[in-house]
């Protein structure tokens, strides 16, 4: 079963519940997934549109230097969703 990179965000954000992760780390594994470990910069803009999708849902969260960011822009981290962090999401 191939893992879709959402799932693959969630678990890589899972694995690390109190730190987060480089989006460069899930599209390394993506490229592995895909026997081309080298090529893993063609998958960074699917990660940024599946991050872009996932944080307008509440699902994750983006920071830059321990500060949150309310959207992608410029280099980020992908962390899990804080509580309560979804339902002033959708509150907005």
């Amino acid at each position: 079963m191939t893992e879709t990179i959402e799932e693959k965000i969630l678990r890589f954000v899972a694995s690390r519940p109190d730190g987060t992760t480089c989006p460069s780390e899930i599209a390394r594994s993506i490229a592995k997934d895909n026997d081309a470990p080298f090529s893993w910069r063609r998958y960074m803009p699917s990660v940024h549109e599946t991050v872009d999708s996932m944080i307008a849902r509440g699902e994750i969260t983006l920071t830059w230097k321990s500060s949150e960011l309310s959207k992608r822009a410029g280099p980020y981290r992908i962390g899990a969703r804080k509580a309560g962090a979804a339902d002033e999401a959708q509150a907005d």
